[in-house]
């Protein structure tokens, strides 16, 4: 999967996460207030284990599906924040309670939000790698 993009490959990684159960998953546009990136995507995972687990699914999903790893990745001490720099798309894996902290939507608000609907049609090809 080579020629994809940036949005699709946002949604897709939505649906990774979803199917791993993440969950309060936003996608937000941020190329036209951001230069380092065209899309965030923020998702809330139950517990530490949960962060770690997710975080590894996600990486290991993209790298046999579209062959790509991070370029960049951080992992907090106890994995209550984990991020994945994919250039395009930044993911933020995070607890409920880091996410309430820090409020990354709130900060980028002036971001257009992708509907879960359309990340979940823009998607549906990528089911198959559940």
């Amino acid at each position: 999967m080579e020629n994809i993009t940036s949005e699709k490959f946002a949604s897709a990684i939505a649906r990774f996460l979803d199917d791993n159960k993440a969950k309060d998953i936003v996608i937000l546009n941020v190329s036209n207030v951001c230069s380092l990136s065209d899309y965030f995507i923020i998702a809330t995972g139950s517990s530490t284990p949960h962060i770690r687990a997710l975080t590894e699914n996600l990486r290991k999903k993209l790298k046999d599906v579209f062959k790509r790893l991070p370029l960049g990745e951080e992992s907090e001490r106890m994995s209550k924040w984990n991020l994945l720099d994919y250039g395009e798309v930044v993911v933020h894996i995070m607890t409920q309670e880091q996410r309430d902290i820090y409020k990354i939507e709130k900060f980028w608000s002036h971001a257009l939000t992708l509907d879960r609907e359309v990340w979940e049609e823009q998607s549906k090809e990528f089911a198959q790698y559940e």
